[in-house]
């Protein structure tokens, strides 16, 4: 009678160790900045490194899409999330998820969102695009992207030539999905124009993925503020602390190179308000 009940102490301290030890899992969620697969090893030594300095068990997750990481964070399902401007200022709306890493390129913590098309195409600037618009076969990127659709939307709403992918003056609009489809389509010349975000438009001719000779840009936006990596509502000082330092230090170009960054640095929300106002505008969230 002695062993059974020893043995089920020992069956309830292990129970309750292994309950405890999954409760230490830090789960992090990966918009697809590219397509799947291209991430794997980076998030592989992204994992480990985070895993390390944190001192308990850390699990990265590439998302398929967008709206997959905000469900996630706003259904209490991952502690910190890779976000775009956009989607963050969503999370943020819908969860109160934080701010508190961007990335650097060249120094600096900003990027563009650009309209680019094929080399053999006439036109070298959006004004020449858009002259006779209704020829033109115009694609974004991802719906919930802020330079591959919210951006680019509403420069060409205020242009007067687009409210949506319904009603607008192009021959066809398009959403690819992520933005290495879109200068794919643009090089190959399925359409005619793409939006686009900058750095990652240079990471992928940098890296020959696209031909930057076959390919120009002839828009820019103003500056908009990195990609952010956010975390729950609910994470604690010292956690939050941890994974600035972390993040802070590092230096492994594999890693730095799946996000087209030089460097990652510290970010608050307040970062994001211009694509806050510019996801109000449009009506995507309430300010």
């Amino acid at each position: 009678m002695k062993k059974i009940f020893t043995v089920l102490i020992l069956c309830s301290i292990f129970i309750l160790t292994a309950c405890g030890e999954e409760s230490e899992l830090f789960t992090i969620g990966v918009i697809p900045a590219q397509t799947e697969g291209e991430m794997e090893g980076a998030m592989d030594k992204l994992q480990s490194h985070l895993s390390e300095e944190l001192d308990r068990e850390v699990s990265i997750e590439v998302y398929p899409d967008y709206n997959g990481v905000v469900e996630a964070m706003n259904y209490d399902k991952i502690d910190m999330a890779y976000f775009g401007p956009l989607t963050y200022v969503v999370a943020h709306a819908k969860s109160g998820a934080q701010a508190i890493i961007t990335q650097l390129i060249d120094g600096e913590p900003f990027y563009h969102s650009y309209i680019i098309t094929h080399v053999d195409n006439p036109w070298n600037s959006i004004e020449d695009l858009l002259a006779n618009s209704e020829e033109i076969d115009f694609a974004f990127g991802d719906q919930n992207s802020t330079s591959g659709s919210l951006i680019p939307s509403i420069e060409l709403q205020d242009r007067g030539v687009y409210q949506d992918e319904d009603e607008n003056e192009f021959n066809s609009t398009r959403f690819t999905g992520s933005h290495d489809a879109t200068a794919l389509a643009v090089q190959n010349q399925q359409v005619d124009a793409g939006a686009i975000d900058s750095a990652i438009y240079n990471q992928l001719v940098e890296a020959g993925k696209v031909d930057g000779d076959q390919l120009k840009t002839i828009w820019q936006s103003e500056d908009l503020f990195q990609y952010p990596w956010a975390v729950h509502k609910d994470t604690d000082e010292e956690t939050i602390e941890k994974l600035q330092q972390s993040f802070t230090e590092i230096e492994d170009e594999e890693i730095l190179n799946a996000f087209g960054a030089s460097a990652f640095t510290t970010a608050t929300n307040e970062d994001y308000e211009s694509i806050k106002q510019a996801a109000v505008k449009q009506g995507i969230i309430e300010e």
